[in-house]
């Protein structure tokens, strides 16, 4: 049986015993791990976003495929793309059990092999897509299965999991493995193995908009005005960025409906700072 370092017991025993403060502070300590083991991937990840760009650049698409809280975090991922950045239906995320999943667990969804698959067919898959295939144990059946069918079909494949030389690495072609070790709690992968998923989508989507300019300086130029908040932050942009009083920076940035926009049409201008 593959032997799963997510499951396994970890120094820490007796929980029910300890004051809160000391449990909060072993939940931290183990928390403070994370971010280092993350560091040891970044040449994985390097190597899936300069996959991913040119591929983007044509058309292709970023798939998520994940069970649990794998899932979920593969959906919160992809829903933030379109506000942030403007693109919409060029990052997708499918999670075992579909959106009831999202709010209910729905467990034995994960054990359908040959769902997720069956849930890409409609996208209309071609050779510029990537899946990526999201599971802390990396054995769930319904992310395996569907990596090793795309892989099959010539899609470009990846997989993120917390256990070394696990099943879902053997159907990647950019297999990355963050070994965050045991939990606080035995086998409560939302902990570290989900922190340190969270933090491995941030920095492939986030670095696949920079490449794919949807950033400019370090600003998000490209947001959707979906609030006050938002309009008020790209008023604030254009005006650091020119110059313009805040009245008329907010009035052409609603008139042309972004930041970017409103930058361009301002560049065209004689009085646009250089």
């Amino acid at each position: 049986m593959f032997q799963k370092i997510t499951e396994t017991s970890s120094l820490y025993d007796r929980l029910e015993e300890k004051p809160v403060g000391e449990i909060l502070a072993g939940i931290n300590a183990e928390d403070h791990k994370v971010a280092d083991v993350v560091a040891t991937v970044i040449p994985q990840v390097t190597r899936l976003v300069e996959h991913l760009v040119p591929c983007m650049r044509q058309g292709g698409r970023l798939f998520y495929i994940g069970a649990g809280t794998s899932g979920r975090l593969g959906v919160l991922d992809a829903s933030e793309i379109p506000p942030t950045y403007g693109v919409s239906g060029r990052v997708i995320a499918l999670i075992a059990g579909g959106d009831a999943a999202l709010r209910t667990s729905v467990e034995s969804a994960e054990d359908a092999a040959c769902r997720g698959w069956e849930e890409l067919q409609p996208y209309g898959l071609t050779a510029l897509d990537t899946v990526v295939g999201l599971t802390a144990s990396g054995t769930t059946p319904y992310v395996v299965e569907t990596l090793r069918r795309c892989r099959e079909a010539g899609l470009f494949t990846a997989s993120i999991t917390c256990n070394p030389k696990a099943p879902v690495s053997q159907v990647a072609d950019i297999p990355i493995e963050v070994i965050t070790g045991p939990e606080y709690v035995t086998g409560s992968t939302r902990m570290k193995a989900g922190t340190a998923q969270k933090l491995l989508l941030n920095m492939i989507s986030t670095a696949v908009m920079i490449k794919l300019n949807r950033v400019e300086g370090n600003r998000m130029v490209h947001m959707q005005l979906a609030n006050r908040k938002l309009v008020d932050r790209g008023t604030r942009m254009i005006v650091e960025s020119t110059g313009l009083p805040a009245e008329e920076a907010e009035a052409l940035l609603l008139r042309q409906g972004s930041v970017s926009r409103a930058l361009e049409t301002l560049k065209k201008g004689p009085s646009f700072p250089k």
